[in-house]
């Protein structure tokens, strides 16, 4: 048979296949750019807020950090309601009562009041990057799997990227206060369509048999998405007896550590320790985050590559998350160069690295127990957002007992590298984890 029919019969193959799982992704991409403004936002308006409220350096850490407060907490109940009432439902009332916390913030008077705002905010958001992880295990065949988290992993940073000297523009034209009522009345609408919109492959009437053949033939989890599976405290005694857990945790924490300084600290240190200019800090924080739109997206396509060039499951996983955490330590690098372009470029190549870590999500279905995807995302996302606990508040304080951004910068650098040993050394082999008293 010719080369030219044998790719007419694949593309005919791929067209009867049917592309439903690239739709409900693409819902999954608009609810995650959303949810990375909504918490993002606080970044760009945090100069402004200090100068308003009088907030000095420390408090303003614990201010950034009130978000993880109740998004650490929330990350195990909410993993277990994922697990027993499904994605569908959780995540419409997550992104409805997000989007209403990030209004609100607009109209806050008070460094109090905010910092409640904050943590009703980090609660709505918890149940999001768990039920992601769900979704794609559902809809997408092993092959495809790292790609298609590389891609909605990627809208973190669509918005942050792209729309930053947008939102810029609205914090010189209108205030602060128009960055969070904006975002709030855009999640709101994004709520309506997800709950319009997104179904579970079995409860999908659009997608086609051969669809959902491909994806169960792949490893896709296309049965019931409530799996009606209760919460006990004894599979998480036991799943945090496993070795590879705490290896994920810990690296979890860590890839999280760099995010969370350019998602908090990033604009007020180009601003005072670079001394730029609102229209340049505009532009120039949002390099970075276009770098990490490529920098997930490389990664998912290294990873699947890998993979389907017939490298062990572990190696395709863990090779970009490894690469990634050592990448992103080079952050360091900026306290000893005066350019102010050579930082940025510093920083784009950290961040670019920092989301190749990111990918590590696509571990997760390989090792959780049968029904127990919500309660070990849970506790992946947990270690993440202890990160946003800490690493605000730290940087904080370094900040207003030196004077300067040169320990912060080398404290996120070294918290990047201890993830990379952890990742190297504590995961192993990637398989199904059993939990004994299921066995």
């Amino acid at each position: 048979m010719s080369d030219t029919a044998t790719t007419g019969m694949h593309a005919v193959g791929a067209t009867r296949v049917g592309r439903v799982r690239y739709f409900m992704l693409a819902l999954v991409c608009i609810a995650v750019l959303v949810n990375y403004l909504d918490r993002a936002i606080i970044g760009i308006a945090a100069p402004s807020i200090r100068s308003e409220m009088h907030i000095d350096a420390a408090l303003m850490g614990f201010v950034f950090s009130a978000f993880s407060w109740s998004y650490f907490i929330a990350q195990v109940p909410m993993g277990a309601m994922l697990d027993r009432f499904g994605n569908r439902i959780i995540y419409f009332l997550a992104l409805t009562f997000w989007s209403l916390f990030t209004l609100v913030q607009g109209f806050a008077s008070s460094v109090g009041v905010f910092i409640g705002l904050r943590i009703g905010l980090g609660c709505s958001e918890a149940p999001c990057f768990p039920a992601n992880s769900n979704i794609v295990g559902m809809w997408f065949p092993r092959k495809e799997r790292a790609r298609a988290i590389g891609i909605y992993t990627a809208a973190e940073y669509v918005g942050l990227g792209f729309l930053t000297p947008i939102l810029f523009w609205m914090l010189k034209s209108f205030g602060w206060s128009s960055l969070f009522i904006v975002t709030g009345v855009v999640g709101l609408i994004v709520a309506a369509l997800w709950i319009a919109k997104y179904r579970d492959p079995q409860e999908s009437q659009a997608v086609s048999r051969e669809e959902l053949q491909h994806i169960s033939a792949g490893g896709g989890l296309t049965g019931k998405g409530v799996s009606g599976s209760k919460f006990k405290w004894a599979d998480m005694a036991e799943l945090l007896r496993h070795r590879q857990v705490w290896g994920l945790l810990i690296g979890q924490f860590s890839v999280y550590s760099t995010f969370i300084f350019f998602l908090t600290w990033f604009p007020t240190y180009l601003a005072t320790a670079r001394h730029m200019g609102w229209i340049k800090v505009g532009f120039f924080a949002s390099l970075p985050y276009i770098a990490g739109f490529f920098g997930i997206l490389f990664a998912g396509w290294l990873s699947d590559m890998l993979l389907h060039r017939g490298v062990k499951l572990g190696t395709a996983r863990k090779l970009p998350v490894i690469m990634g955490l050592l990448g992103a330590s080079t952050i360091i690098a900026c306290n000893y160069v005066q350019s102010n372009a050579m930082v940025i470029a510093i920083l784009s190549f950290a961040f670019f690295c920092q989301a190749m870590s990111s990918s590590g999500w696509s571990v997760l279905s390989e090792i959780s127990p049968v029904g127990k995807l919500g309660l070990l995302g849970g506790l992946f996302s947990a270690a993440a957002n202890l990160s946003g606990i800490v690493i605000p508040i730290v940087i904080g304080f370094i900040v207003q007992d030196t004077g300067s951004f040169v320990g912060a910068l080398g404290f996120v650098g070294a918290v990047a590298f201890i993830g990379a040993i952890s990742w190297i050394f504590g995961i192993g082999e990637l398989k199904p984890i059993t939990l004994k008293h299921h066995a």
